[in-house]
């Protein structure tokens, strides 16, 4: 029998994109309805949780080190490097889409037929090209992974200094998915958020939230 393992991936504001491959008519099956309802109530006991206090992500990631032995990977990693190119894109096209001309605009099919996907399927290929000749002058970044690793399992923490972008995957065992995710909570929850960001609903916060409720 394989041994089964299970990822999930946090958000580091990459260029995450879901298509669906035919027309959903009708309401959503009652199961996935219980389940948002379900994820509402637990987001809204999660937010009413949530207090003022941060700390930089310099400091997360040396906690990150202290605490729990993480270790940077190499950037000459293909983990690293396969990151690196999300989160350039995701950062381009959040903060600088006038470098990508019209390339920055849409990224779903206008339809669901064959020809459709496959202009979307170009115009993605074009654009990856065109992120991948864009200069560091251009598009500077202070890209980092930290690695946790632990015994059947792995956490991999993604930061960019400059942009201020946090995200948390990790991987592993179903008997250690319940380890890993309570490491990545106390992480998220040391990254924190001001007050300001409670007030303002900003990405930070909403970022918490998303990840306290088990999303």
């Amino acid at each position: 029998m394989k041994k089964q393992e299970v990822t999930i991936i946090g958000g580091a504001d990459g260029p995450t994109s879901v298509f669906l491959a035919g027309r959903i008519s009708g309401k959503r099956p009652l199961k996935y309805r219980i389940r948002d309802s379900v994820y509402g109530y637990r987001r809204k006991k999660a937010e009413k949780r949530i207090r003022a206090g941060s700390h930089t992500l310099r400091e997360v990631a040396e906690m990150a080190e202290r605490n729990y032995h993480a270790v940077e990977v190499l950037k000459t990693d293909r983990r690293y490097t396969e990151q690196y190119a999300g989160a350039k894109e995701g950062l381009i096209l959040k903060y600088k889409p006038e470098l990508l001309g019209d390339l920055a605009e849409g990224g779903a099919p206008n339809g669901f037929d064959e020809a459709s996907v496959k202009e979307m399927l170009r115009r993605i290929g074009l654009r990856s090209e065109k992120i991948a000749g864009i200069s560091e002058s251009e598009m500077p970044m202070d890209f980092h992974i930290y690695e946790i690793s632990m015994e059947g399992g792995r956490l991999e923490m993604a930061i960019d200094y400059r942009w201020e972008l946090f995200g948390i995957s990790y991987s592993g065992k179903k008997k250690k998915i319940k380890k890993l995710k309570k490491t990545a909570l106390e992480l998220y929850r040391y990254y924190g958020v001001s007050g300001e960001d409670i007030e303002n609903r900003t990405e930070r916060y909403l970022s918490l939230a998303e990840a306290l409720s088990g999303r």
